[in-house]
This record gives C-alpha cells, sequence and structure tokens, in this order.
C-alpha cells in the first residue's frame, strides 16, 4: 500500500505554527515511508476565506520546504462533485431534506437543555416525505441509529462512539453548499488518502466522518490526532505566545529547518537527541511515537534551536537568507562574497538571521556615528598612539588576510609596549562603531583595507588627532 498523507489547512486565519506542526507530521510519514503527500485548501467557507490567507499558506509551505507531490487542490472548484455525492446519497436515503426552521431548532435545544439532554437534532425531518412550501431545506446526513463506531487512533488508542450521541449531521446549506465535514469525507475518499494526521480537536468530527465514508462504500484511513500546542502559561497558543503567520518566523530569522526541527519535537522525540536535520527527521519519524500530552511553546528553546542550525549552516546558504534581512534594514544590493564572508565570521555569535543584520550593518554601510561611551573610553587621547601607528602598519599590509593582520596588530603592542586589548579595543570601536565585533583580525580582513583605512583616519580626527 502507497501511504498518502494531507494537509489541508483552511484560509480563513493565518499559518500558523500548530497548523505547520501537523503538515510537518503528514509530509514527514508520507517521506519516511516513500509515500504521497497532497496539499488540500479546504476553502468552502467562502465569508471568512480570503486569497490573502491562501497566498501565506503557499509561500509559508514553500519556505519551509514542504514540498507537495498532489495539488493544491481547492474545495471551492470541487463543487459539482460534493453535489454528486449529496444527491447519490438523497436517491439511496442516506440523506434527506430538512425543513426545520431556526427557531424551530432553537426551541429543541432549549427543551433539551431543560430535560439535562445533550442538544442534537431529533430527527424530526428524517422520515418526512413531503416537502414543506416556501422553504429552502437544508440536506442531513442520516446517522446510524444503533451501534458503535470505533476510532483505533494511533495517538490515542481505540476511541468509541456510540450512534446514539450522533445526530444527523447538515452536509449541505439551505443556499446548496456543502458543508466542512462532508467535502472532507469526498475528499478524502476521492484523493486515496491513507493516513490522516490533524489536530485532535477533530477527534469528535471523525465518528461522522467515518459514518458518511462507509455510506460511500469506503474504508477510513487511519487516523491520527495529534495534541495542541500550548503557550508556555499552559494556555491555548495566542499571539502572545508564538501563535502569529509563519511568515513571520521568516522575518524575524528564523531557518526554516530550525523551525521545524523545534516543532517536530513539540510530541515526538528519539531518544535524547535535539538536533535534528532534514534527512535525519525523514529517517527517525513515526507517528506512533508522537505521544498524546499538550506540548508548550517555549520561544527560548526555539532561539536556541536557531542558533545551533545557523553554527552547523554553510555560510553560503546562511547568506541567502541574511541578505533579505540586510535589504530590510537598507543596505542595497551588498555583494555575495561579502555577505557570505559577514555570515561565515558572525554565524556562532547571534540567534536569529535578523539579529545578524542588524550587528553586522557596520560591514555593509559608513559608520555614522560611534557608540558615545565606547567612543569616551576607547577613542581619545591615550588612544592617540596605538591608532596613529595602526594606520601607518596597516598601510603598509599587501595580503590583506588575518593571519597577516593579527601580527600587525601584535606587533603595534610590542612596539608600544601595551597589552594587545590597548591597542585593539580602540581598532574595534574605530572600525566598528563600538565594542563587539568578531576577532579583531577576521574583522579587518572582512571590511577590506579601504573601508578600515577610511575610519581608522576619521577616528584619530575624533581623537584630536
Amino acid at each position: 500500500m502507497t501511504i498518502r498523507t494531507r494537509f489541508a489547512p483552511s484560509p480563513t486565519g493565518l499559518l500558523h505554527i500548530g497548523g505547520v506542526r501537523t503538515a510537518l507530521f503528514s509530509w514527514l510519514y508520507a517521506r519516511h515511508h516513500g509515500g504521497t503527500f497532497i496539499l488540500r485548501v479546504e476553502d468552502t467557507d467562502r465569508e471568512r476565506s480570503t486569497d490573502a490567507a491562501v497566498q501565506v499558506i503557499l509561500e509559508g509551505m514553500e519556505w519551509l520546504g514542504l514540498g507537495h507531490d498532489e495539488g493544491p487542490f481547492y474545495q471551492t472548484r470541487r463543487m459539482d462533485r460534493y453535489r454528486e455525492v449529496i444527491d447519490q446519497f438523497l436517491r439511496e436515503g442516506k440523506a434527506y431534506y430538512c425543513y426545520c426552521s431556526k427557531d424551530e431548532l432553537e426551541v429543541m435545544r432549549n427543551q433539551q437543555f431543560a430535560a439535562k439532554q445533550k442538544p442534537r437534532y431529533d430527527g424530526t425531518c428524517r422520515h418526512r416525505t413531503q416537502p414543506v412550501a416556501g422553504v429552502q431545506p437544508v440536506v442531513r446526513f442520516k446517522n446510524p441509529v444503533d451501534g458503535t463506531v470505533l476510532v483505533n487512533d494511533v495517538v490515542h488508542g481505540p476511541v468509541t462512539f456510540a450512534n446514539t450521541e450522533l445526530d444527523d449531521l447538515i452536509i449541505a446549506r439551505s443556499d446548496g453548499t456543502p458543508t466542512y465535514n462532508f467535502c472532507v469525507v469526498v475528499d478524502d475518499w476521492d484523493m486515496k488518502v491513507t493516513h490522516v494526521i490533524r489536530g485532535d480537536d477533530h477527534l469528535n468530527n471523525t465518528p461522522r466522518q467515518i459514518n458518511m465514508l462507509t455510506a460511500l462504500g469506503g474504508q477510513p484511513p487511519v487516523y491520527a490526532h495529534v495534541a495542541m500546542i500550548l503557550g508556555a502559561d499552559g494556555a491555548k497558543l495566542s499571539k502572545r505566545h508564538g501563535a502569529v503567520s509563519v511568515l513571520q518566523y521568516r522575518e524575524e530569522g528564523y531557518l526554516p529547518e530550525a523551525l521545524l526541527n523545534y516543532l517536530v519535537r513539540l510530541g515526538w522525540s528519539h531518544g535524547d537527541q535535539e538536533i535534528f536535520s532534514m534527512e535525519e527527521m525523514v529517517a527517525l519519524f513515526d507517528i506512533a511515537d508522537v505521544n498524546k500530552s499538550a506540548s508548550a511553546f517555549d520561544p527560548d528553546k526555539l532561539a536556541w534551536v536557531n542558533q545551533q542550525h545557523m553554527m552547523k549552516a554553510a555560510p553560503e546558504y546562511l547568506a541567502k537568507h541574511l541578505r533579505p534581512q540586510l535589504t530590510a534594514l537598507g543596505v542595497v544590493d551588498p555583494e555575495e562574497g561579502h555577505v557570505v564572508a559577514v555570515a561565515k565570521v558572525q554565524q556562532a555569535r547571534v540567534k536569529t538571521l535578523k539579529e545578524m543584520a542588524q550587528v553586522s550593518l557596520y560591514f555593509f554601510q559608513d559608520i555614522t556615528a560611534f557608540d558615545e561611551k565606547a567612543a569616551a573610553k576607547y577613542l581619545n587621547a591615550e588612544a592617540m598612539p596605538a591608532l596613529r601607528a595602526l594606520n601607518e602598519a596597516l598601510s603598509l599590509v599587501v595580503a590583506w588576510q588575518a593571519p597577516a593582520l593579527h601580527e600587525v596588530v601584535t606587533q603595534v603592542a610590542t612596539a608600544l609596549g601595551v597589552g594587545l586589548g590597548k591597542v585593539a579595543q580602540p581598532l574595534r570601536v574605530a572600525i566598528s562603531g563600538g565594542t563587539a565585533s568578531p576577532p579583531i583580525d577576521v574583522t579587518l580582513e572582512v571590511l577590506g583595507k579601504e573601508r578600515v583605512l577610511g575610519r581608522l583616519q576619521k577616528a584619530i580626527a575624533l581623537a584630536g588627532g
């Protein structure tokens, strides 16, 4: 059997990390088994679905690298198929027209509440044979009235639902549009989905969907309902916890594989291993190993995971992701080799690409102002001999490379009879504008001779020289 999984987001809101984790689990399971991963956009809610949300889904999945093998399929383009199945159910007596008004349904619910009964449709129209004049009916699925539905859930284990607890679900509204739970069944059946991996908030929908699928003559797929992601305080994930568009993480400077690495560990583990490459995730992941307890989102842990991936990444790869961050800060068309060089010297010093861009601006733009405290401490009369000596010695360097530059700085300190810090720190402030940078020799190399000498001369002028 070929494994076929699907990710079926609704474009009624943001594609946030809860949805991304579901997509990841489905994608990994398909890839692990050499199967097929389907992308389906469940956009039947036309009032709330937006083209912008669809674009975020597509762009987010592309950025994450979770490529689909089939799709994207759109439910709004499958309406003829849904109507075909509704008509089939009506002909076969598996569905019926319901003429009950909203007021009648409200009375029904109030009576059930008063009797301490579970509110549900009581089947008033189930055996009606004549239409009601002037009423546009809905269509309800005729759910079995006895027996049970067994959901052999991979995560939760076997869960049994009594059919008496399930009412007759509306599968077509009065305007003829099909409903979510019905469309899902038809889609999964037509697309031959073998495994449905989704949030456990859908578990209560599953018995109704199984009954409709059985009415179609199909066998239920394997279901795996994964626990929700909570905020660190145990509350439902919200914007303040990180429930923002997945593309926000791109803007904040996270690597896609780092975000996926963090999310795969929310509910799944492989021993004590924390950092996984995409290849390792594909090789090791099994949905059967996902636990049913909710996981807490920890932004600090995400930042740490991102830092680990940045430290291991090839500078050329980091440069590709760093470039948009630099552009956002006003750096215009930086030379590719220069971006790679900066990524290489900064990758072990920061947690995100956004931070890398922020602390690296002096590599790309002229210094417009020195840090006041740093300038007062290091660009003063006391530093003048070192700055002048450095300017003269560095101007003579032909092979502008870190080892030679390190030797020059050391020689200047020796000649002046001072410690290396008395020379290196004023130099660092002069060329970077502040007191923090990578090792001084590699900073000099990456900046280049022309920039370094120009900034040294500016610092000498500032120091009164």
